[in-house]
């Protein structure tokens, strides 16, 4: 037997990363196996649904390196195949038409509820034959009595009553199926064996189950996810902060540190931290998810992420930095290479944004200083430094602006005013970028440019001017 897992997202918002976790070990499983991993998009829900929805999970999945074999399938290119499948049971009397107002449910379930009883459908429109012309739903007849059992992967055995389990709508008034009713034909009509999904399906599926045996059909294997909770315990949403893989990106997280963070959610092999998608394919299996919720924390995944852009290739990461130094409106091109200044950079950051931040002097000229190294290092005692070393640089000619003479050319400064080197690179340093931080001096200096070197190295003076005149 192939394996045949599947991902299939609803496009009505953004793609969540309980969503991407729940992709990643559908993925992973069906690559261990030898199997295939198909995307699914169900978008029957018209009202919600949309465009930009479904670009965002094509784009995420891209994004993330999660290749799919089949697909992307869309549930309302199948519409017909629906029908046909809840029109067959309608024939078999395994379904029937039901035109109970909202009224009549409404005064059902509070019956039900002041007796304490479970709210569900009584099965009144069960033998009333009702044509098809008149307005009305379809609901599957369900088993009366018995049990449902699902041997969950994750979970172990679960068993459901089957009189807990009401006669569920499979077919809507304006003649739209339902979600319960579309994954089963289409997790059929696909050969899945295998739906990993979250927990929160888990009471679907003994419904589903029941009508895949009523068509005739072999269920699939299930094994349901527990949910990815936030630090205060509740389930995990936008109040905790980003949940939309699409949002960590345009934040400065790799794919590979999101991915390697999600699988962790539930996932362990021993005490390894770090692993490869390589490594993943390898040692992952569904059965040794922990059926435990597992807690959000976005230091980890920042500790990840920073693991990643110290030791990842310096040119993807240039790669990758780029469209953030255009948001800060800096063009890579009109300065050094960026993947030199990657090289300087890359062990500095947490995430792309905060590397694109403290590189960004390199290529522009910054509007203010940080106050504190401003107050601390921009005083009239800095002055004369600053003069000396912009007289020293100025003389330099451009072959020689290299770091080995940069570093001798400060040296030589600190020398002649009898001053520890600190003295006079810290004040160069904040003139050069803005603040008390930056890579070595020479480095710095080599990568600013001369002519930008001069230039802000007078902005710095006559900054120590007018606060000497205050």
């Amino acid at each position: 037997m192939t394996i045949r897992t599947r991902f299939a997202p609803s496009p009505t918002g953004y793609l969540h990363v309980g969503g991407v976790r729940t992709a990643l070990f559908s993925y992973l499983f069906a690559r261990k196996h030898g199997g295939v991993f198909i995307l699914r998009v169900e978008d029957t829900d018209l009202e919600r649904s949309s465009a930009d929805s479904v670009n965002a999970i094509l784009e995420g999945m891209t994004w993330l390196g999660l290749e799919y074999d089949e697909g992307p399938f869309y549930q309302t290119e199948r519409l017909g195949r629906y029908n046909q499948v809840i029109d067959d049971l309608i024939e078999q009397e395994l379904a029937y038409r039901c035109d109970c107002s909202m009224e009549r449910l409404d005064a059902l379930r509070k019956e039900q509820m002041a007796r304490k009883d479970k709210p569900r459908y009584d099965g009144h429109c069960r033998h009333r034959d009702l044509g098809p012309d008149q307005p009305h739903v379809v609901r599957f007849r369900n088993p009366d009595a018995g049990e449902v059992v699902v041997e969950d992967l994750i979970h172990g055995r679960v068993a459901f009553s089957n009189e807990e389990l009401d006669d569920l709508i499979i077919r809507r008034g304006d003649g739209s199926p339902t979600y319960n009713l579309t994954v089963v034909v289409d997790d059929r009509d696909m050969g899945i064996t295998h739906v990993i999904r979250g927990d929160d399906h888990l009471n679907n599926t003994p419904r589903q189950i029941n009508m895949l045996r009523a068509l005739g059909w072999r269920p699939p294997r299930y094994a349901h996810v527990p949910m990815i909770l936030g630090k205060d315990g509740t389930r995990l949403s936008k109040r905790h902060g980003a949940v939309s893989v699409v949002a960590y990106r345009d934040q400065g997280y790799l794919p590979e540190a999101l991915l390697n963070y999600l699988v962790r959610l539930g996932w362990s092999h021993g005490d390894q931290e770090l692993f490869s998608l390589d490594e993943l394919v390898e040692l992952f299996d569904i059965d040794q998810v922990n059926k435990a919720a597992a807690s959000f924390d976005i230091d980890k995944l920042d500790w990840l992420n920073q693991h990643y852009i110290r030791h990842g290739d310096p040119k993807r990461i240039a790669h990758l930095l780029s469209p953030h130094l255009g948001r800060l409106g800096v063009d890579p091109a009109s300065g050094p290479d960026l993947v030199d200044v990657v090289l300087v950079q890359q062990a500095r950051a947490k995430t792309l944004v905060e590397l694109a931040a403290i590189s960004a002097f390199v290529y522009q000229d910054f509007d203010a200083y940080d106050a504190a190294a401003a107050k601390q290092h921009l005083r009239p005692a800095a002055r004369e430094a600053l003069e000396r070393l912009r007289e020293a640089f100025d003389m330099l000619a451009l072959e020689d602006w290299e770091p080995m003479t940069l570093e001798h050319t400060v040296k030589q400064v600190a020398q002649a005013l009898d001053v520890k080197l600190g003295k006079v690179a810290q004040p160069l340093r904040v003139a050069l970028v803005g603040r008390a931080a930056s890579p070595g001096i020479d480095v710095t200096l080599q990568l600013v440019g001369k002519t930008a070197t001069l230039r802000r190295i007078d902005k710095a003076l006559a900054y120590i001017r007018g606060r000497a005149i205050e």
